[in-house]
């Protein structure tokens, strides 16, 4: 239920406070990262062996492209998504600075 304005916030975790839950599947799943990114690799197709034939890569060229989409993503970060609206009824953004005046109660 939200708050109403003006009552303070109770309960929760203090503001910069990591999540703990959060905290431990990041890092088991670092853990397994680097085999991660390396089978991906292996399933792109990009993983040789001394003859310069792919080990491990996946038949489907769907499963290929998908296991280098993973590597670029981690690699360079994902693609910015444009954000498009109906021409007919363009996206309105708005921004807007608010000063508030706060006097101590003393």
């Amino acid at each position: 239920m939200p708050r109403k304005p003006g009552t303070p916030k109770t309960g929760g975790r203090q503001a910069g406070t990591p999540n703990k839950a959060t905290a431990e599947v990041r890092s088991l799943a670092q853990l397994y990262g680097p085999d991660a990114i390396r089978k991906a690799a292996e399933l792109a197709g990009l993983v040789k062996d001394e003859q310069g034939h792919a080990i491990g890569q996946a038949e489907s060229e769907q499963a290929r492209l998908a296991a280098i989409s993973i590597i670029l993503d981690r690699a360079y970060g994902k693609a910015p998504q444009p954000i498009a609206g109906d021409p007919e009824r363009p996206i309105r953004s708005e921004e807007r600075i608010e000063w508030v005046v706060v006097r101590p109660a003393n």
